[in-house]
């Protein structure tokens, strides 16, 4: 059993010190830092989980997440903005990474 994950998500335990993010200012940077490879096996390994991810978090008081819980959470937040790069956008990720690193988030609802 992992203690980095919660129970059920230990195919997960490899990616923690790469994906497990806090923070949306630090989630794109990794994003757009990360190499293509890293990235798709990061989304390999997660989408299938976030179903699963989301149905156990959403038993977790919000305010009171454990450190197993919290790195959950934080990973799933950065699958979303992995997600976009996997899903949508494709080969067209380095044009966009250049664009955002000019644009300077400065507040996000999610927290910086």
């Amino acid at each position: 059993m992992s203690t980095l994950l919660p129970a059920g998500f230990a195919a997960l335990t490899p990616f923690t010190d790469c994906w497990a993010i806090s923070g949306s200012i630090a989630r794109a940077a990794r994003r757009g830092d990360a190499h293509p490879t890293d990235r798709a096996a990061f989304f390999a390994a997660a989408a299938p989980l976030l179903d699963a991810a989301l149905t156990h978090l959403d038993t977790c008081p919000i305010n009171a997440l454990s450190p197993a819980d919290q790195r959950l959470m934080d990973m799933m937040l950065t699958l979303a903005h992995v997600s976009l790069t996997e899903e949508i956008l494709g080969d067209q990720e380095p044009a966009h990474y250049r664009q955002r690193r000019a644009m300077h988030i400065t507040r996000t609802p999610a927290g910086a």
